[in-house]
């Protein structure tokens, strides 16, 4: 009787807390957070667009800086929005590299195209 009560009990609680549905209020992994920044410049929508479908939100957040990478608001407010940035990070994106954010590296992305970098950088730069 005691074994059917706890299973019973624990049921209720695994039932109560998960519908098995996402909640509205939080994100799944593969989420593109939504941004008002991103609609008015079409490079920066396609660049959120690329974001979305790389590896990049797991170790980079929008707002909140991760144990792995600083939130783009973070990198927007560090540099400036021009050409020569975005050559730079486009490059930092492709190449990989350390030092600016921490000791943790971030990881290369060879595969990524010189354009679709910068589509990106120009999304991360738009969060000012």
């Amino acid at each position: 009787m005691k074994k059917a009560v706890l299973i019973f009990c624990m049921a209720g609680s695994i039932i109560a807390c998960n519908s098995g549905e996402p909640s509205a209020d939080k994100k799944t992994e593969t989420e593109v957070p939504e941004t008002t920044t991103a609609a008015a410049d079409p490079d920066a929508e396609k660049g959120l667009e690329l974001v979305g479908k790389s590896d990049c939100f797991t170790c980079h957040k929008v707002a909140e800086t991760t144990p792995t990478g600083p939130a783009y608001e973070a990198v927007a407010a560090k540099y400036p929005d021009n050409d020569a940035v975005v050559d730079s990070l486009s490059q930092k994106v492709i190449k990989g590299g350390s030092g600016n954010w921490g000791t943790i590296p971030m990881t290369p992305h060879p595969d990524l195209s010189e354009a679709d970098a910068k589509l990106m950088v120009k999304y991360v730069l738009s969060l000012k």
